[in-house]
């Protein structure tokens, strides 16, 4: 059996500012079917922002080791390359982080046209949300 790593050179990574540790190219946007496909590529050794999960997502670890951490930092589970999991909306804010080498993990976001992501303080206060709506112009602008 071989091995193969998974080459992403030609994938125009973009940032948002403020969000550290965090790129992503956006796939498609389906609002009509409820649908953001995006990749994901956290970094290593490093954790994203506390967030929740507002709605379904579908995710599949297509590089490294995507770790999840629970709010007060602690290491609650990895997923390995090949890893497909269905994580359905949740209250419980977490973090999430590339293990040894950089994470790239496909999301496949569903369900909702209105908030996916609730971005949250230190306090679990909300401070910053990501839906269709931003999803769509994040997508317009990386098409140029």
């Amino acid at each position: 059996m071989n091995n193969y790593k998974f080459n992403d050179q030609q994938i125009s990574w973009s940032q948002l500012p403020g969000f550290d540790h965090l790129s992503y190219q956006i796939l498609d946007v389906d609002r009509e079917k409820l649908i953001v496909d995006v990749l994901f590529k956290f970094a290593a050794n490093e954790k994203i922002a506390l967030h929740r999960h507002v709605t379904l997502n579908h995710m599949f670890v297509i590089q490294g080791e995507h770790r999840i951490y629970s709010s007060d930092g602690r290491l609650t589970e990895t997923r390995p390359t090949g890893r497909y999991t269905v994580s359905h909306a949740s209250n419980e804010p977490h973090q999430e982080g590339g293990g040894d080498q950089d994470v790239i993990i496909l999301f496949s976001i569903r369900g909702t046209s209105g908030a996916m992501y609730e971005i949250l303080d230190a306090e679990h206060n909300v401070i910053a949300t990501l839906g269709m709506d931003e999803f769509e112009g994040l997508y317009a602008a990386q098409k140029g």
